[in-house]
């Protein structure tokens, strides 16, 4: 179990780079412009292979993304730098708070 658990993780990891996704913001951007032009035709093959009757008015057309996935990531790694930053002094911070809650029990 651990081993099918862990190569599946392997390779979600592996084409999550192939595609471009743990790259640039631009190569983000351009990997989901690829996955909106290739998911309707895709969905449209599958459902004729199945047979089922699906027709083009009856899919939902595609979402419309109108922000910048490098602006979100850059803010996302700032945030977590900026918390990582702050972690050592909160650390000492709550510890002093924990020693004198403990403090105070013990009177």
């Amino acid at each position: 179990r651990f081993l099918i658990k862990g190569g599946l993780a392997g390779a979600a990891v592996y084409v999550a780079y192939d595609q471009g996704l743990l790259g640039s913001g631009t190569e983000g951007a351009a990997a989901l412009k690829k996955a909106q032009e290739t998911l309707p035709p895709a969905i449209q093959e599958w459902t004729n292979y199945l047979g089922w009757e699906v027709r083009a008015a009856q899919l939902p057309p595609t979402p419309k993304f109108d922000f910048s996935v490098s602006n979100y990531w850059n803010k996302g790694v700032h945030s977590v730098m900026s918390a990582l930053s702050v972690a050592p002094t909160r650390a000492c911070e709550y510890t002093v708070e924990g020693w004198k809650y403990m403090k105070d029990l013990v009177k």
